[in-house]
């Protein structure tokens, strides 16, 4: 049974942004690798989820990601796991970034979950607000 597209929001927070350099640490470009740990409100609930980042930088703040996030807590209610697919881009303003759950990665009650979303943070915001469309198959 399908249910129709859910458009929902939140806020995710994020914590221990741990940074290293993927090559030579000067000049550009230059590729970095983060781990962050965001704790996820609203429609989305996940306390701690696992993040990882490749990230290259054009100039010192300006470049792109891409990354992927397993979250285990609950979706509107549903309990389970499942993994986020992220890719955006940043500049002096702040970070734009698209979502798409991976398909299949749904455990538990969140087996057969779809969506996509997206996020806008500004510098030096440690609470986002995110958009979530999802489907539960």
């Amino acid at each position: 049974m399908s249910s129709p597209a859910n458009p929902a929001a939140g806020r995710f927070t994020y914590s221990d942004w741990e940074e290293k350099p993927v090559g030579p640490a000067e000049g550009f470009p230059r590729l970095a690798h983060a781990t962050v740990t965001n704790a996820f409100t609203g429609v989305v609930t996940a306390s701690a989820t696992t993040c990882n980042y490749t990230i290259s930088y054009c100039a010192e703040s300006v470049g792109s990601f891409a990354g992927m996030e397993l979250l285990s807590g609950s979706v509107d209610g549903r309990k389970g796991t499942f993994v986020l697919e992220e890719r955006g881009t940043f500049d002096a303003s702040g970070t734009d970034c698209r979502f798409e759950v991976v398909p299949g990665s749904g455990t538990g009650d969140l087996t057969g979950l779809s969506g996509s979303g997206s996020f806008r943070a500004r510098h030096g915001e440690s609470s986002v607000e995110y958009a979530f469309t999802y489907e539960l198959r």
